[in-house]
């Protein structure tokens, strides 16, 4: 009898073929990107050499450890991959020391901390309700439960931080790690101020630059490399790369840092997701990505203006990067019920609230804007200051379906003069 070739076990369907269901909820996921604009500041698009290394066999190798220091054989090609990733981000910041396996900001964030703070620190950071970052100590989140968390905000006549104050509070409460950054503040930060005030506190000094890190990757932000004792990120906002972070941190702490990720927080790192973060970092070194950078500045203020000429308030009177805070309070529509309304017109945003906001966390009574996705695409000056008045538009008809499906309209013709893909 004729012996029949043996197979391996794994199903020999396409992803269409073995899970139709699924299949078809990616499908109407990327209809959804592909035809809607995108102005949430926290997102991208990117690119196919990405997206091929995030889909790659990498995903099959177990990598507990760190380039040449594994709990696992068979990691000659990852040790590699990942040290381009690390050469990489090193050479793009000229940063000192880099980990590139944190899954996620808040991990890399973790990280940091674990390297140098025990249960019952202080650290002082930026409140979310001004700004910051649930990891920077706010009291439902790891870093405020683990740490004595003390809070800085920003003024309440110009909505910008307020040095002198985080340095009193410095002063005051003698923190053992300062945080600057934040996700909603559209105001360059004064990174070398931060570490003059953690200097004089006898604090270490902490950058979370997950929003800011393509602009300063760039030049079009300062950078906290030269100053901070450690430099958190993601990778997938203005860097434009795959869903990830990383951590930079000056060379004394560099055995620190790699034992607080593993085995202090992680096992084993997402190989497929650093190769990707590799293309991610060479692409940010190239020319155009510093073009690119530029336009999504130039959109983001040109949005703003156009805001203030029709009558919205801008928190901190405008923006010196990627994302502003649209104030709705003028318009009498919440930031909820702008998001539910600008989703269903095709346009798709985060609420926010403003500084010292009266209404709640969940309803808000702001809008995030943010145009790294926007540029990806290519839109400029034109479609930036047409999609402003397209919102505006949606808030003055915000409870009217019909006008909205109809916007919607407008906008899926404006992404087809766009593509992704």
């Amino acid at each position: 009898m004729e012996k029949q070739p043996i197979k391996n076990t794994l199903p020999h369907h396409s992803l269409q073929g073995l899970d139709p269901i699924l299949h078809d909820l990616i499908e109407q996921e990327t209809h959804r990107q592909v035809s809607q604009i995108n102005l949430i500041a926290s997102e991208n698009y990117v690119s196919q050499a990405i997206l091929q290394a995030t889909a790659s066999s990498l995903t099959n190798k177990y990598a507990e450890g760190t380039p040449g220091k594994r709990y696992y054989g068979g990691c000659q090609i990852v040790d590699q991959v990942e040290n381009l990733a690390i050469e990489r981000l090193k050479n793009l910041f000229q940063a000192e020391h880099a980990n590139v396996q944190p899954h996620a900001g808040s991990q890399a964030n973790m990280a940091a901390y674990f390297s140098i703070l025990k249960p019952g620190d202080t650290i002082l950071g930026m409140s979310l309700a001004a700004g910051g970052h649930l990891t920077h100590g706010h009291p439902i989140n790891f870093s405020g439960q683990m740490y004595k968390s003390v809070q800085y905000g920003v003024r309440q006549d110009t909505e910008m931080l307020d040095y002198d104050a985080i340095e009193a509070l410095a002063r005051e409460h003698k923190p053992k790690l300062i945080i600057a950054g934040a996700s909603a503040y559209s105001r360059t930060i004064d990174f070398e101020r931060f570490a003059a005030i953690a200097k004089n506190a006898g604090a270490y000094f902490m950058a979370d630059v997950a929003h800011i890190a393509g602009l300063i990757a760039t030049g079009h932000h300062p950078s906290p490399v030269p100053y901070a004792d450690f430099v958190t990120s993601t990778t997938h906002k203005t860097l434009r790369g795959p869903r990830g972070a990383f951590v930079l941190c000056k060379a004394e702490h560099a055995e620190k840092l790699d034992k607080a990720v593993m085995p202090g927080m992680q096992g084993g790192p997402l190989m497929h997701t650093i190769a990707a973060k590799a293309v991610g970092f060479y692409e940010a070194a190239q020319p155009s990505f510093a073009d690119y950078q530029k336009q999504v500045i130039t959109n983001a203020q040109a949005m703003a203006q156009e805001f203030t000429r029709l009558g919205y308030r801008i928190v901190a009177g405008g923006t010196d990067n990627h994302l502003f805070i649209v104030d709705l309070r003028a318009k009498n529509v919440t930031g909820r019920d702008a998001e539910v309304a600008l989703e269903k017109a095709g346009i798709t945003i985060s609420r926010s609230c403003i500084p010292f906001d009266p209404q709640k966390p969940w309803i808000t009574s702001g809008i995030r804007i943010g145009t790294p996705a926007i540029t990806t695409r290519a839109m400029g000056l034109q479609e930036s200051i047409e999609i402003v008045h397209l919102i505006d538009e949606v808030l003055a008809h915000h409870t009217d379906e019909a006008f909205l499906h109809r916007v919607r309209d407008h906008v899926a013709r404006i992404c087809e003069r766009y593509p992704i893909y």
